[in-house]
């Protein structure tokens, strides 16, 4: 199997994506007169990359497996289509070595580099190995097979030393690895990691590796044509990180001089000589603080964070991927790359923090991250004072849009560039703050508060952040209880203001010819409260809880436009500018404050359900894949009973104290919805316990 012969012009092009990185690419495809065609699974009908491409073709299903990870089906998608390349964009098949050699066998252009280079990196075992050959350095560690047996396990932790990582082999982005601190957590480590990597890549082969603690993960964006050019476009730093999958990004990094940049560069474009490599790539390193590097892998692709390298050097490396692939050698400002400024990026995830980052779903009622989406790279030749600060959005969803459990949850990638570290760091903080994102729980909170940590803001970060400082704490809301209550104030107010009757347009709200009287109205949400409001005559407005001193509101302007009110009101002698969504009885309502997310609640609730003492809830929507227990089971305290797959990763439900399983209401493969009883456990009581109480009866 060979690469199809280059020089051929792209006309049609596959996206063999889904979500922002579809939308990305089609966007630059669109600049360069080339048509596009998304794919769709079941799940993915009517989605924002769907509608942003020419066209579109149905892969049936909704599962990765059956859908954008098959290979069969994706190629068939192809040819029905007509399209003359196909770009992967990261994730799903961007890495898959029998992908890109099917494209090349049926004459398709693959937007990648070589089939040799992808297989050549694809087993980051193997990987490692070539690399250390090639004078690059590495660090130890011990390939872990499927005939590996436990002894052989054990054995091979040894030699590599504890604390050790767990990793797969193929593909990326924390999933498929574990941190294993010593001998007797391995071997239940390795096997949840490759069942994790077998749901994620199509492959379990996981491998062993030292573990450094708390280093910085600095990468270098590689680059090189048909013609034997080989370039870097310099480093991002990516330490921020949870879970082993990177959260916030920049470039340049805080801790590399010049210096180090050149050796981190000439490192790194050695690697891609090494493995005759073609297109956008990208060579990870950790970076220990005494300036040491080791290599951690190359990905085949290009990366989530690639629009922080676009904004500081202004080039477009999607259109430069397309132009490669082509046949066309790098341009010259690629050849020769200036960098300009800083930026830095911010995973927006739909995920519960607090919650112990599990994936969120729902509709997004209102999405609105303060600028277009897909708003185009900074242009470094445009140094006028008003794009001395840039925000650029590169985003998969909007407003209307649901947002399921079936694949990664990033909603968007909000990106800043600004002359200084500072004004970039700044500048994202409060484009997130002033973000309106309703419908779902998302990480926003997180990022805020991480971006105007001290450490952050003095660059002195490495990927043990969220070991020192608590995700939990950082990922709370950013918006005090007393405002909440200033929003349900204001919430009152303008609701009653836009409710007046409109054929009774003179008479204010509530009028009585006795008399203003109190309206009651109750909220659940980010606060529980009850509030009592009125209009007087003289045209104030009076709120207050229920039995409390009223405070006086003025409405100063409203408009109501789109099933949202906007309104200036003065409450407390200060004046705001408010917002509000109202969704049947769920209203969001945003200022300078913060958001917040108040449901309006029944005067008259029905009876709640109830359930058995001792029931085990879903904390998400997910698939069973495995079940720990059976009924009649006795279970100590922190046993694992039912382990749930969502976007991809895996999520315990262990046994909060010892017990006996009464019921167990899950099936291996079940679906699940947030908030299911998935295992009653029955407490257990000691002798002394269940005499005492066989003694009162």
């Amino acid at each position: 199997m060979t690469d199809p012969v280059h020089g051929r012009p792209i006309t049609k092009l596959l996206i063999a994506n889904r979500g922002e990185i579809a939308c990305r690419v089609a966007r630059t495809a669109r600049t360069m007169s080339i048509a596009t065609v998304a794919l769709y699974s079941d799940a993915d009908a009517g989605a924002l990359h769907v509608r942003s491409a020419d066209e579109a073709v149905h892969l049936p299903g909704v599962s990765a497996s059956d859908t954008y990870l098959h290979v069969g089906a994706v190629l068939g998608a192809v040819q029905r289509s007509g399209a003359d390349a196909v770009h992967p964009g990261y994730g799903f098949l961007s890495e898959h070595a029998g992908f890109a050699a099917a494209c090349a066998d049926a004459g398709i252009t693959f937007v990648g580099p070589p089939v040799a280079a992808i297989d050549a990196m694809g087993n980051k075992v193997e990987a490692k190995t070539r690399m250390a050959a090639a004078g690059v350095p590495v660090l130890p560690g011990a390939k872990v097979g499927a005939g590996t047996d436990d002894v052989e396990l054990l054995h091979a932790g040894q030699q590599v030393g504890y604390p050790l990582l767990v990793k797969a082999a193929f593909g990326g982005g924390g999933r498929g690895m574990r941190i294993v601190a010593s001998p007797t957590d391995l071997v239940a480590a390795v096997a949840s990691a490759q069942r994790e990597a077998a749901a994620a890549f199509g492959d379990g082969l996981v491998f062993l590796e030292r573990y450094v603690s708390a280093p910085r993960h600095v990468e270098v964006q590689v680059f090189a044509d048909h013609h034997g050019n080989v370039v870097h476009l310099f480093e991002r730093e990516c330490s921020i990180q949870r879970r082993h999958q990177k959260v916030i990004e920049e470039a340049p990094s805080a801790a590399v001089d010049a210096e180090l940049r050149a050796r981190l560069g000439a490192t790194a474009v050695a690697a891609a000589r090494a493995i005759g490599y073609v297109g956008a790539g990208t060579v990870e390193f950790i970076l220990a603080p005494t300036k040491e590097f080791f290599f951690l892998e190359v990905n085949t692709r290009l990366q989530v964070e690639h629009p922080v390298t676009e904004m500081i050097t202004g080039l477009d490396l999607v259109r430069l991927q397309l132009e490669v692939a082509t046949g066309a050698p790098l341009p010259p400002d690629a050849l020769e790359p200036r960098r300009h400024g800083h930026a830095v990026e911010a995973r927006l995830y739909a995920e519960d923090v607090p919650g112990g980052f599990l994936p969120t779903s729902g509709r997004l009622r209102t999405v609105e991250l303060g600028a277009a989406p897909d708003a185009p790279a900074y242009p470094v030749e445009d140094r006028s004072e008003a794009a001395r600060v840039r925000v650029r959005v590169d985003g998969g969803y909007t407003s209307g849009d649901a947002v399921t459990t079936y694949y990664d949850a990033m909603l968007a990638k909000v990106i800043t560039w600004a002359p200084t570290r500072a004004e970039a760091v700044a500048r994202l903080a409060q484009a997130l703050r002033r973000a309106r994102v309703h419908g779902v729980v998302t990480n926003r909170d997180l990022l805020v508060r991480t971006l105007e940590h001290f450490e952050f803001v003095a660059g002195e970060i490495d990927t043990a952040f969220y070991e020192r400082h608590d995700p939990v704490a950082l990922g709370a809301s950013l918006v005090e209880q007393s405002s909440h209550l200033v929003h349900a104030l204001a919430a009152t107010i303008m609701r009653a203001v836009a409710g007046a009757s409109p054929h009774l347009a003179g008479v204010p709200y509530g009028y009585r010819n006795v008399g203003a009287g109190w309206q009651h109205v109750e909220y659940r949400g980010n606060l529980d409260c009850a509030l009592e409001f009125r209009r007087r005559r003289d045209g104030v407005w009076q709120v207050r809880s229920v039995d409390d001193v009223a405070r006086e509101a003025i409405v100063v302007d409203v408009t109501v436009a789109a099933g949202t009110i906007t309104a200036d009101v003065v409450i407390d002698e200060v004046l705001r500018r408010y917002t509000l969504a109202q969704h049947d009885d769920e209203l969001f309502v945003d200022s300078v404050l913060g958001a917040s997310h108040l449901m309006v609640a029944s005067r008259f609730p029905s009876a709640a359900a109830t359930v058995a003492q001792g029931s085990l809830r879903s904390p998400l929507p997910g698939t069973v894949v495995q079940v720990g227990a059976a009924v009649g089971d006795h279970v100590h305290s922190g046993s694992v009973l039912v382990v749930l797959e969502a976007m991809k990763m895996e999520h315990a439900v262990r046994a909060p104290h010892d017990g006996v399983v009464r019921e167990l209401r899950v099936v291996l493969g079940g679906q699940v919805e947030t908030g299911a009883v998935l295992v009653v456990v029955e407490p257990v009581r000691d002798d002394a316990t269940e005499d005492a109480t066989k003694g009162t009866r």
